[in-house]
């Protein structure tokens, strides 16, 4: 355990300029524990665009000044183009992103206070940061925690799933950072050049989607900040943490697998989220974790963090579809590493009167499905946050509309841990096609719980790098990797695996209306990781602990919704998701309102692919007494059989005049999407 046991009493420096090489500066907000100056520590950076003084200020706080009552420097930096930041973001996880954290990792360990150790946390786009940065070797970087992240920005990030387009997320998260990117410095920190610096942002921050949507297979683009292109490459112990409601929990167990350096693993029930806010919970002491591991990389204390196995999981007890839970009933297992000793793959075969088997059965055959454009039940976010809407509700009616394979009743428990693999041999009457595969759990009542799903675009069967398009009737043998998960299924309960060519609003449909055979008779198989040795059960968490949020008081943005809309008649279905993003509050001690709200709509029309259109609308509202401000953008995405139109809007306001306007259309030619 921490040597530091009993809270020190800290100082926070609200603003602090980090000069750049260039002459481009980045604001920092630092927590200090008094005397570092004269009794040096080790420093903790986080280092994402989201803003220290406002939007993120609420959960800044209390771990940045846990991190600081225990006898480290933590500090928030804003990257460039972002917060008070000088400079433009033009994408994601870019080289000059990377530049910029070496010297700021530079003129961290030169600071008086510091003891030139430093280690990096960050949740999602830090978390993907913090391993490019260990990419990059600096010398002053000796730990890494990587929160919600991939290795692979291609296969796990919100653009592209199985070489499928995201249509649930590619576009909202780009729509989002058009908002935030737009958003202005604050005068009270950067001066009266507040409004030049916001109208340069205004001007010359792109709409990232047009690149997103220019780079459609797996190529140089992507592979850039991709650190699974030589995982040797990075040079610093990594702790890789995500929760199976999740999106990037994929990448826990590619890191343990394949990281030659010190790592672990640690994946619970969580959402996008960190897992001392825990939700689904139960939430856990995640800072006092966090803490044996700088105290073991940054002080030199033995903590016993690495006498442990390397990685822990929890298993979730079957669950009845809820679209949220507060709490996922399970326990927590250790393994050694990945893959572990303790799974086994089982295989599964799909049968010709839609049973799943241990045996292959029957005669060779094939079963065809051609889906339904859009999907009968609203399938849940393809990232969970921990939202009241997030989760995927009762799947019979999409198990319906699909080619559905049901296992006998189950005798015993099973235990999935791990990947499960679809191993299918199929036929489509059109040269590009996609299939989406989900596994169930089917209740002795008939209620199905989604266990966890998979996406594939055909003509990327053989690879993301080089697609090509089928050729209609000829069979074809795919992979189809579904997300990672653990999942005890109980006895008498079933399994079901359920395939479609159509998977609307999360895979950008095909140009056409697809017919998809399924062959069967020992053809096509499922393979389910099992956990067959119960293991090791991981000691208990602590209860949670954090410092104090700074003082605030709410300011309402109205309930998360999702909502089904269906036109009988038109057969035109439209799925809107209101939300927001980081919700509205008032800063008293800083004098700042903030209030953002995100309006997603997906429409489709039945039996017509290339009426899928997304619609995004964004609102962001920065304040304080004399100075008010607001961004209001709406992006859009349809399609052609050979294009994606795309349309950017932005509009900017100050005291309620509108001060810039601008509207970017983009045509995109689809490459085998």
């Amino acid at each position: 355990m921490p040597t530091d046991e009993s809270p020190r009493p800290i100082r926070v420096i609200a603003h602090q300029w980090i000069p750049m090489p260039d002459g481009c500066r980045l604001a920092a907000r630092i927590w200090l524990p008094e005397g570092a100056e004269d009794d040096p520590v080790p420093a903790i950076l986080e280092y994402i665009p989201y803003r220290k003084n406002d939007a993120t200020a609420l959960r800044d706080g209390p771990i940045h000044g846990y991190f600081a009552q225990h006898g480290y420097a933590s500090l928030r930096v804003d990257l460039r183009g972002s917060g008070d930041s000088e400079g433009i973001l033009e994408d994601e996880y870019l080289p000059l992103e990377q530049d910029d954290a070496l010297a700021v990792l530079a003129w961290i360990a030169e600071q008086p206070w510091c003891t030139g150790k430093v280690g990096i946390i960050g949740k999602s786009w830090g978390g993907f940061n913090g391993l490019q940065i260990a990419a990059r070797r600096p010398p002053e970087l000796c730990a890494v925690i990587s929160l919600c992240s991939t290795d692979d920005r291609y296969s796990d990030d919100v653009h592209y799933m199985g070489g499928t387009l995201l249509a649930c997320d590619m576009l909202t998260w780009a729509s989002t950072m058009l908002a935030y990117s737009a958003r202005p410095p604050d005068p009270a920190v950067v001066g009266d050049s507040w409004r030049a610096q916001w109208l340069d942002r205004l001007e010359r921050t792109p709409p990232y989607v047009e690149a997103w949507m220019a780079h459609q297979r797996r190529d140089e683009f992507w592979q850039q900040g991709s650190v699974c292109e030589d995982y040797a490459g990075m040079r610093a112990p990594i702790y890789m943490v995500g929760g199976w409601a999740d999106a990037y929990r994929d990448a826990i167990l590619r890191m343990v697998e394949h990281y030659p350096g010190p790592v672990k693993g640690l994946i619970g029930p969580w959402a996008h989220i960190y897992p001392h806010d825990g939700n689904p919970g139960p939430a856990i002491g995640f800072l006092q974790e966090c803490l044996r591991w700088w105290d073991h990389w940054l002080k030199g204390i033995d903590t016993g963090i690495m006498d442990e196995p390397r990685l822990r999981a929890w298993m979730q007890d079957a669950v009845r579809p809820a679209s949220s839970y507060a709490e996922r009933p399970g326990r927590w297992l250790v393994d050694p590493g990945w893959p572990s000793p303790n799974v086994e793959s089982r295989p599964y075969h799909l049968t010709a009167d839609r049973s799943l088997t241990d045996e292959p059965a029957g005669e060779a055959g094939e079963l065809p499905v051609t889906g339904v454009q859009a999907s009968p039940t609203d399938p849940g976010v393809w990232c969970a946050y921990g939202g009241p809407v997030d989760m995927p509700t009762d799947q019979r009616l999409d198990d319906g509309v699909s080619l559905a394979f049901d296992g006998p009743e189950l005798t015993s428990p099973v235990e999935i841990y791990g990947n499960p693999v679809a191993r299918l041999t199929v036929r489509a009457d059109r040269p590009q096609a996609l299939v989406a595969v989900r596994l169930c759990d089917v209740w002795p009542d008939g209620t199905s719980t989604l266990i966890t799903r998979g996406l594939l675009n055909l003509s990327h069967r053989d690879g993301h790098e080089h697609p090509e398009p089928l050729e209609p009737g000829e069979a074809y043998e795919v992979r189809v990797l579904l997300t990672s998960t653990a999942y005890a299924v109980p006895a008498g309960h079933r399994l079901r695996l359920a395939v479609s060519p159509t998977y609307w609003p999360w895979a950008w449909p095909s140009p056409s209306p697809v017919t998809l055979r399924v062959a069967t008779g020992g053809a096509s198989v499922l393979d389910l990781p099992v956990r067959v040795s119960a293991g090791d059960e991981a000691v208990p968490f602590a209860a949670p602990e954090a410092a104090p949020k700074p003082a605030h008081e709410p300011r309402g943005v109205g309930a998360e919704t999702r909502e089904i809309r269906r036109d009988t008649a038109s057969g035109a279905v439209e799925l809107v998701h209101s939300h927001g993003p980081f919700g509205g509050f008032r800063l008293p001690d800083e004098g700042l309102d903030y209030r953002d709200q995100a309006t997603d709509t997906f429409r489709i029309v039945e039996g017509d692919p290339l009426s899928a259109s997304v619609r995004c609308d964004r609102t962001v509202e920065i304040a304080r007494d004399g100075w008010r401000t607001r961004v209001e953008t709406t992006s859009t995405m349809s399609a052609t059989a050979t294009d994606f139109l795309l349309t950017n809007a932005v509009e900017a306001f100050e005291d309620g005049v509108r001060i810039f306007t601008d509207h970017r259309t983009k045509t995109v030619p689809r490459d085998n999407v």
